[in-house]
């Protein structure tokens, strides 16, 4: 279960919508739907929050590049919801490298043929895993909501399980964004 709404910075306040995710398949699909809800280009946040295991915040000002912050990328990464956040560079891997075994690397020694293959994991997992392990830590701009009133020390404290609404309330908008819990 998760959910997600849009705050849309405007001159009379803050104001809420509530956004489905479900035919969003990337990053800039998701830029889009948030600049759609601010016509003047004023700042949208997209706050995503999945059963109090994890919050996200997308922050969009105008037609700069998307800013994110995770709460907890492993369990994000569990997430379809999740996974759209959790960017390359947002991870700090090479962009466009695939999560995949890379075919030309692997040492052909006779797992192909049935043998168990645990004892490579294991062995990768030891060794730190290449550097493609997902942290079960923050990872993002933590400082996304400096300007907004809320510190990089506060978001990164923030229990998942009442972050979106702490989060609206040092904006001024809770009452907004209860309307369309």
């Amino acid at each position: 279960m998760y959910f997600a709404a849009l705050l849309a910075r405007t001159e009379d306040g803050w104001e809420a919508s509530d956004t489905e995710l479900d035919d969003v398949e990337t990053l800039s699909d998701l830029a889009d739907l948030a600049r759609e809800a601010s016509p003047d280009e004023d700042t949208v946040l997209v706050l995503i929050e999945q059963e109090d295991a994890w919050f996200g915040v997308v922050r969009v000002d105008g037609e700069d590049d998307p800013r994110i912050y995770v709460s907890d990328a492993a369990a994000a990464q569990r997430s379809a919801y999740g996974e759209l956040l959790l960017t390359d560079e947002l991870l700090g891997r090479e962009p466009g490298a695939d999560d995949g075994p890379d075919l030309d690397a692997l040492d052909l020694d006779g797992t192909e043929d049935g043998e168990s293959e645990e004892n490579d994991d294991d062995d990768e997992e030891e060794e730190g895993g290449g550097g493609e392990a997902v942290p079960h830590s923050p990872v993002g701009d933590s400082q996304i909501l400096d300007d907004l009133g809320i510190g990089e020390k506060e978001l990164r404290i923030l229990d998942a399980e009442d972050a979106l609404s702490t989060i609206a309330e040092a904006l001024g908008a809770s009452e907004v964004l209860e309307t369309v819990r």
